[in-house]
């Protein structure tokens, strides 16, 4: 065994003992995806006189921890995103009515003087303090327009009090920052009944015996006595001052009740909504999810028996194709499960649902570089059956690695796209897609290696090449040998028939049109499990009923309703669950996701520009390594794979949604990947031989990578199969997409890519590739220390 063998067989066993100690001591962190929960996506608004700037944001944030922390929630999440924007999460939450009314209230509490009443003439039922309603139809704070209220913007209110008496009120004299604490108690002596008790600041106490000393100089009854306490623009509160109390005395400054005819709850929500204090900004719910904890669970557990069925399977297929070294390889991947699930966990990655199913797709394709690695040696053995098994397996890394590179780069583009661009649950996908690939690497070049090399030592494994499984070549590749199928005599004819599957999906997408999602569209849509089996028709009529016409009724997993409508507030969710267990009996919200239209809008438009970034970058990027017509054949054959993947949705009439545009940008990366692959063959063999017809080469190139583009397909096939038939409806769109992804891929790099790039290459004068130093290197392999050079 050599060195460099030792330090990378030292190296694994390092990895994977530190891997397994954080497997065994540290659990994974779910998303409320997965555990169940509500996730709530708040937007700051700008009020008449504060801006909503990243610092407005932070203070607000602040005081929605109090009020949350108050609930009683366990370990809820609040984080900024962004300059204005709060993310709250709050697990085991399954009605978020209560949640959503305490975050969203502003709670600006302050103190008035009362000028007298209203003067005669204003509607006494007109509230000019009344707020637009807002778009996401949730129960969120938003600013008055000072316009539509020029009571406020000249410092007076005129608000109704507790009996509907309206109220000329003055000035603000005392804000809710000046209270100390709130607290709720019930006021049996003076039989007050429920009450809250308000503590002052010092300097603000002294504000509070100023406002009741004047307000005591005018005679008792009038309303000039009052103190108006408004809470939100609504008078909660407006005492008499006590005729006790003498002109400029005041009331004591330490604090004063508020009563009001409260419940207790009422009493207690008032007493934690002033105590927490003011919003410095209103917030809007822009963004609400809701996901029952059985749907999490079912879908981990799904997950999980798609992850062994397909690695499994893929083990299993890696071992016939590649015997013994197969066997190793699948070793490596076991390697590679612990390795990344391991990282996830280490690193705090919080795992949600596309989380979940990038963690089992990765498994699919992390024996990509093992197959590009083990056809070379094979090319290597077969050129050159003579020379020892260590030594085809070293070239074969070598050669190897430039592919091996170029292709896990193109996906780490597809994840950084989808962390930066995609919103929620789908950030996750790109976080786990990338460690994903990072362990993969390790486990091929480190692992696999490691094994390998020490296996290719053995005199048994390298004398009987019917065991070592790359000294002879597979049968995919005999069989091309044997035919030589000329493929590229005519190009043209092959983008012909890529243009007709373009046309075919694109005529689905203007005909059938595409579905968004409500993640695109905005609107709400909830998933209800009922007790008694309810038909589409039945529901959709007893929601008809119940004032909910507009309502899109649709089944969904195992007998579930689906339930699709536009503005619909928490309430308004509350009245149409209780409609629908009016025939389904005991009813069970599953899933809920509220969109709000601007957050719709604002998806929608990062969506199209991943899709447009994504094509920009690759292209770039394909530039830089190979030459331009090879980056524009790959580009064109990516696009041609994005549209038959949304006119395949579009004539299927699935939805289009966050999920899905993380399966499309992974099957941009797979899609590159294939071509890059080609490409790479391309570049070398043509650098090898200058004088050869393009064609021809480009024929050689693909007879030659076919075995690892089919053997790669494979896999991954397995797991996505897998994925399709036990993930459920949360999982079987993405892998129905990724499925019709990697089919169309795998075509589109051969008989798009590469007949483009011909047609290209007929209209520039550029020379060919010069062989490189990574040509040369791979001509002349380092000396295998276990070869001594004798040849008999």
């Amino acid at each position: 065994m050599t060195r460099a063998t030792t330090v990378r067989a030292v190296l694994a066993a390092a990895v994977l003992l530190v891997s397994v100690f954080i497997t065994l001591t540290m659990s994974p962190r779910l998303g409320l995806d997965l555990q169940g929960g509500t996730r709530m996506v708040l937007q700051a608004k700008d009020s008449a006189t504060v801006a909503a700037d990243r610092e407005t944001t932070d203070r607000t944030l602040e005081v929605l921890r109090q009020r949350i922390d108050s609930l009683g929630v366990a370990e809820p999440v609040l984080t900024r995103s962004g300059e204005d924007r709060i993310i709250v999460e709050l697990p085991d939450v399954q009605d978020p009515r209560q949640a959503a009314a305490v975050i969203g209230r502003t709670a600006q509490l302050s103190f008035h003087a009362v000028q007298g009443a209203a003067p005669p003439g204003t509607d006494p039922e007109s509230k000019p303090e009344s707020k637009p309603e807002p778009e996401s139809g949730s129960e969120p704070g938003s600013d008055p327009d000072p316009a539509a209220n020029p009571e406020k913007s000249t410092g007076r209110l005129l608000l109704p009090d507790e009996q509907g008496t309206r109220l000329d009120l003055g000035p603000t004299r005392l804000s809710g920052a000046g209270v100390k604490d709130a607290t709720a108690f019930f006021e049996a002596q003076q039989a007050a009944g429920w009450t809250v008790k308000l503590d002052f600041h010092k300097d603000a106490g002294k504000d509070w015996t100023k406002l009741t000393g004047e307000a005591a100089c005018h005679p008792a009854g009038d309303e000039r006595r009052r103190v108006a306490i408004v809470l939100d623009e609504k008078v909660i509160s407006s005492p008499q001052v006590d005729p006790s109390v003498g002109c400029q005395a005041g009331l004591p400054s330490g604090g004063t009740q508020i009563t009001g005819s409260f419940t207790a709850k009422e009493a207690r929500d008032l007493a934690l909504l002033i105590k927490g204090g003011a919003l410095p900004v209103p917030v809007e719910i822009v963004e609400q999810r809701t996901v029952g904890p059985t749907l999490g669970a079912a879908a981990i557990d799904a997950s999980a028996q798609a992850a062994l069925i397909g690695a499994a399977a893929t083990a299993l297929f890696i071992t016939l194709v590649y015997r013994l070294f197969g066997a190793l390889a699948a070793v490596a991947l076991a390697a590679y499960g612990v390795i990344s699930y391991a990282a996830l966990v280490g690193l705090g990655v919080t795992l949600t649902l596309p989380g979940l199913a990038g963690f089992v797709l990765a498994i699919g394709m992390a024996v990509d570089a093992n197959v590009l690695v083990f056809e070379r040696a094979r090319e290597e053995c077969q050129d050159r059956p003579t020379r020892s098994l260590r030594s085809a397996l070293t070239t074969g890394f070598q050669k190897a690695f430039s592919a091996v590179a170029d292709s896990n780069i193109t996906t780490l583009i597809a994840a950084g796209l989808l962390f930066f661009l995609g919103s929620g649950p789908v950030k996750g996908f790109g976080v786990t897609l990338a460690i994903g690939v990072i362990a993969s690497m390790f486990s091929a070049l480190v692992i696999a290696r490691a094994l390998t090399e020490i296996a290719a030592g053995s005199r048994f494994v390298s004398d009987y090449r019917g065991v070592n499984g790359i000294a002879r070549p597979g049968s995919v590749r005999t069989w091309l040998t044997r035919k030589d199928p000329q493929l590229f005599r005519k190009p043209v004819q092959w983008l012909v028939v890529s243009t007709v599957l373009v046309a075919v999906a694109v005529a689905g997408i203007v005909v059938r049109g595409v579905d968004l999602g409500v993640e695109f569209t905005g609107g709400r849509l909830v998933e209800y499990s009922t007790s008694r089996a309810v038909d589409v028709e039945t529901a959709r009529s007893t929601l008809a009923d119940a004032g909910f016409g507009d309502a899109e009724v649709t089944t969904a997993g195992d007998g579930d309703i689906s339930v699709r409508t536009g503005k619909l507030d928490n309430d308004g969710e509350y009245a149409l669950r209780t409609a629908l267990a009016t025939e389904g009996g005991e009813t069970t919200k599953v899933r809920d996701e509220l969109i709000g239209p601007s957050l719709g809008d604002e998806l929608r438009r990062n969506a199209l520009i991943a899709l447009g970034v994504a094509v920009l970058v690759q292209l770039a990027y394909l530039a830089v390594r190979f030459r331009w017509t090879f980056a524009v054949g790959s580009v064109v054959a990516m696009v041609h794979d994005v549209i038959i993947v949304v006119g395949a949705f579009a004539w299927l009439g699935r939805p289009v949604d966050g999920i899905f545009l993380a399966a499309l940008l992974t099957v941009i990366g797979y899609s590159v990947n294939d071509s890059v692959v080609v490409f790479d063959r391309v570049r070398e063999l043509w650098a090898g031989n200058r004088k050869a017809p393009l064609a021809t080469i480009a024929r050689r190139a693909v007879l030659q990578t076919v075995p690892r583009t089919v053997n790669t397909g494979m896999g991954a096939l397995f797991i996505l199969v897998a994925l399709a038939v036990l993930g459920g409806d949360s999982l079987a769109d993405f892998a129905l997409a990724l499925l019709i992804g990697i089919v169309v891929g795998t075509w589109s790099s051969v008989f798009t890519a590469v007949p483009g790039a011909l047609l290209l290459e007929r209209t520039t004068t550029a020379p060919p590739p010069v062989p490189g130093k990574s040509s040369r290197r791979a001509r002349a392999p380092r000396h295998d220390p276990l070869d001594n050079g004798a040849r008999v």
